[in-house]
């Protein structure tokens, strides 16, 4: 995974600084049913590509019936989330740390308090150091320039993401919340109908 600071490799001459950490959330012109709607964490970002997991996408799978050592661990509501279309058999686990300073075995930082869990530790021993987790099936990714394009063509809009946003209580509200507290013409965006037409 990337550095979140300083600038990466370059792709196709430019220097391409890493999103890790940040929101990536759909405009409506977005017209990918995969996506429609949607907050997706950067998880890792560099040259080769991307990767990250939507974060409003709540099934009805409880984490209990996949991985029960880890259910009382997991915010409300505790159920798996589509982390997105690839590899939707594997899972991506977030967790928000107590003590974002201290170093945990099997925890990656991505930005600040929130990063990923390594699943095959023993969640005993992390169960003091961490305030939650929410656990994906499948994830995001976008192959080398893909992601920056889809920017360009103005798919997505890029945040930065607040440490409690992979752990709302009501996810479904996730995207215009995260759209309202820009202010300005961005929150106007969080009002926009499911479809335009019928506006």
């Amino acid at each position: 995974m990337s550095d979140t600071q300083g600038e990466g490799p370059a792709i196709s001459g430019r220097a391409v600084e890493s999103m890790t950490g940040r929101l990536l959330v759909a405009t409506p012109a977005l017209k990918d049913p995969n996506f429609d709607r949607t907050v997706v964490l950067l998880v890792a970002h560099e040259a080769g590509g991307a990767l990250g997991v939507v974060l409003n996408r709540a099934t009805e799978v409880p984490v209990a019936d996949v991985l029960g050592e880890w259910s009382d661990l997991a915010r409300h509501p505790a159920v798996l989330f589509e982390g997105g279309p690839v590899q939707p058999e594997s899972a991506i686990c977030l967790a928000r740390m107590r003590h974002p300073m201290r170093r945990l075995k099997g925890f990656q930082p991505i930005s600040g308090a929130v990063g990923t869990v390594d699943l095959s530790v023993d969640p005993e021993r992390m169960r003091d150091s961490i305030g939650g987790i929410r656990v994906f099936a499948g994830y995001s990714g976008w192959g080398s320039g893909q992601l920056e394009q889809e920017i360009e063509d103005g798919s997505w809009f890029v945040l930065d993401a607040l440490p409690g946003d992979a752990f709302v209580d009501r996810p479904d509200d996730l995207w215009p919340m995260v759209l309202r507290r820009q202010g300005g013409m961005m929150a106007a965006v969080a009002h926009f109908p499911p479809d335009v037409a019928l506006n």
